[in-house]
């Protein structure tokens, strides 16, 4: 995945594109409007841009509205300023999210994750060497399809839903209440992962302790 960051802020920028490198995503980062129009204009196969509002040559409200937005790319404002206004304006012209600094760089690749699946760019999430298929609801190990139950599926795919974000017992519990009508206690969530690590044979599924699951992209 290709992802454009428009940011001035050098220590931002590093700090992501290590971050992002980490978790296998392609960060390009430009510093002004005027770069941003020059690389944007090579047609570059881009899946997703992070748009600093408040740029040294410009405003990235307008950068979007004027180019950006015909491009069709999801585009994240990314930017220092908290006032509801600019919020509701970011939103309003038809950026897929906004998120202000400082930010936890784990939240951000969460939004980034919602935004992939949101937009079908990503219809295929990966962890490791485990892949699922969001739209036709398939999960891949390597090229192997691996079969689940009916309620196995939900739950992975619940996860996959949040990745990069721990799912708590709770949520858990309620989702399997609303998907079986089953009243079932914590040791028959645990029974239930245990069974799908074992039919995955991979363990991307963490186990937070006292808290509930997560599974982080790869």
């Amino acid at each position: 995945m290709n992802i454009l960051l428009v940011e001035d802020n050098l220590s931002i920028i590093n700090g992501l594109k290590y971050f992002f490198e980490k978790n296998n995503y392609n960060l390009i980062y430009k510093t002004n409007v005027g770069d941003t129009y020059s690389y944007l204009e090579s047609r570059p196969e881009i899946d997703l841009i992070i748009l600093d509002v408040t740029l040294p040559d410009g405003n990235g409200f307008e950068l979007y509205e004027n180019y950006i937005k015909n491009l069709n790319i999801p585009t994240i404002f990314l930017t220092a300023r908290d006032d509801e206004d600019d919020i509701v304006k970011g939103l309003d012209i038809g950026a897929e999210d906004y998120i202000t600094k400082p930010f936890s760089t784990k939240e951000l690749l969460t939004r980034i994750n919602k935004v992939f699946i949101r937009n079908k760019k990503q219809g295929i999430v990966k962890a490791k060497d485990i892949k699922f298929d969001m739209n036709k609801m398939i999960v891949y190990k390597n090229s192997s399809v691996v079969e689940l139950t009916s309620l196995e599926l939900k739950l992975l795919h619940l996860l996959f839903l949040n990745i990069n974000k721990v799912v708590d017992r709770a949520t858990i519990l309620s989702y399997i209440w609303d998907w079986t009508g089953n009243d079932v206690d914590d040791h028959t969530v645990t029974v239930y992962f245990k069974r799908i690590r074992e039919k995955l044979q991979t363990d991307i599924i963490t186990t937070v302790k006292g808290i509930g699951y997560r599974i982080d992209a790869k």
